[in-house]
């Protein structure tokens, strides 16, 4: 080597004779031929040995490779067969031809989408040696009954399927243990409150929403091991907001459903007593979870809403059993008063239907246009007596009483006025005397009794109305106590 830059050196200084120029231009060229072969040992070498470039791009999606390096000095044969077997690697295209001509690089070939195409234009771009590239690739039409893309989408589905199933099996893992505990905390919280003096639906109430607790905290930790936090802290968080957007759109519902609570609670009345509410009188069958359930005096069933019960006003006539009822009855003015009163608080202390506490009494109502009117009070046990049939066996003995004693029962007084008179025609003859009327026949007074036959006694309808009521088909389930107390009217 040291004699091939001699001679490269006397080629260079030609007829120079100074010994000390061919020496240093000798030194010269070592030091260049020293640091040229350093630089071509540092290339790395290509050829068989070369890592081969990945073709194929993740999820089909093909992207630029990176610096494409032949040889130290890339030739066109060497970017041609270069490009063509990273072409042909892929399998991509259909028939791929490369041309290279003074660096420029000639592609040629069909492809199935844009995407490709681009991905051997920027291949080519991004050797090594290239100076241009025309990038000359066909992008094939897709056919109308094309089903590769819905078959590749199936299997990306299935894939992606694939990877889930653990976290599925531990999410249904996690539900299933949750509803299990969810069920436990409801049968214990149930059986816990059984003592307490709650009503049903509260202990139902308390122990399903101790169980909707579990549930909510094995969703939220089926949301945090899938990784969606935030998808856990909204459901956690949005339980509220959506229970206000129900009640809001629910109004009537909710409101029935809290007063159904608040009855029951509260129990105002209980199943078979007698009570009032609204303008509806009738023994009460149940309270379900949206209204109040009467059987009527007369048979019917009637359905009063909840929130109504709740804000009227009951009267419950089962609470106490004893009851006051109360009738007018006239007397004439020439009457003695007093004589009236107690010809009538006799009838009422002798009535075996009439309690004597709370005492009865007979008082002065007011002054008529043609009576003094007089209001009886009277008290009965509504517990065995009808209040209707102790009325009218009481205004009957009373009015027997009166007849009796000669105190008159008069009529309102009517004045009857002829604007032109009254015409009297006299019937002259001896002997003439007016066809006498017939006499009224009133039937003879027969002896008093307690209840007639029209009375049908003076027991209480309470257990014929609760018997209808037990026939007739009622709905809902019923959240009061059953009433221990005896029949009432």
């Amino acid at each position: 080597m040291v004699s091939m830059f001699d001679r490269v050196a006397d080629a260079c200084v030609g007829g120079c004779d100074a010994p000390e120029g061919s020496a240093l231009i000798r030194a010269t060229f070592l030091c260049c031929a020293v640091l040229m072969f350093t630089s071509v040992a540092a290339q790395p070498l290509y050829g068989s040995e070369d890592k081969p470039v990945s073709a194929k791009a993740p999820d089909n999606k093909p992207e630029s490779p990176g610096k494409v390096e032949v040889q130290p000095v890339a030739r066109d044969d060497d970017i041609r067969q270069r490009i063509a077997d990273i072409l042909k690697a892929t399998s991509w295209f259909g028939e791929p031809k490369v041309t290279v001509q003074e660096g420029i690089v000639f592609l040629k070939g069909t492809t199935e989408n844009e995407e490709s195409k681009q991905w051997a234009g920027n291949l080519a771009k991004n050797t090594e040696g290239v100076v241009a590239v025309v990038n000359q690739i066909e992008v094939a039409p897709t056919a109308v009954w094309d089903f590769d893309p819905t078959f590749q989408a199936l299997n990306d589905l299935s894939r992606g399927f694939v990877r889930l199933l653990p976290l599925i099996v531990v999410a249904v893992v996690v539900i299933a243990i949750s509803w299990i505990f969810a069920r436990l905390t409801v049968y214990v919280v149930r059986r816990g409150l059984m003592g307490r003096s709650l009503s049903q639906l509260l202990r139902e109430i308390m122990a399903r929403a101790g169980g909707m607790v579990v549930m909510l905290a094995g969703l939220y930790l089926v949301l945090r091991i899938a990784g969606l936090t935030q998808l856990a802290l909204t459901v956690v968080g949005g339980t509220g907001l959506i229970g206000l957007v129900l009640g809001i759109a629910f109004r009537d519902i909710t409101e029935n459903f809290l007063a159904s609570l608040f009855l029951s609670l509260q129990q105002p009345f209980r199943e078979g007593d007698l009570i009032e509410v609204a303008s509806v009188t009738g023994y009460v069958q149940r309270l379900t979870s949206r209204t109040t359930v009467l059987m009527t005096l007369d048979g019917n069933q009637a359905q009063v809403p909840n929130s109504t019960v709740f804000k009227s006003t009951i009267r419950n006539f089962t609470s106490n059993p004893n009851r006051r009822d109360d009738f007018i009855v006239g007397i004439g003015y020439d009457d003695s008063i007093p004589f009236a009163q107690e010809v009538a608080l006799k009838v009422l202390a002798e009535h075996p239907a009439v309690l004597n506490e709370p005492e009865p009494l007979v008082l002065v109502e007011n002054l008529g246009s043609s009576t003094v009117d007089l209001r009886v009070y009277f008290w009965l046990d509504g517990g065995r007596h009808s209040w209707l049939k102790v009325k009218s066996s009481v205004i009957r003995f009373v009015k027997r009483a009166f007849q009796d004693s000669g105190i008159s029962l008069p009529d309102e007084a009517r004045e009857v006025t002829f604007p032109h008179g009254v015409p009297v025609r006299m019937i002259e003859g001896e002997g003439a005397v007016a066809p006498a009327e017939p006499a009224e026949v009133k039937p003879a007074a027969g002896p008093e009794t307690v209840a007639t036959k029209a009375e049908a006694g003076l027991q209480s309808e309470a257990g014929e109305i609760k018997e209808q009521a037990r026939r007739s088909w009622t709905p809902g389930a019923n959240l009061l106590t059953p009433s221990s107390s005896a029949d009432t009217s």
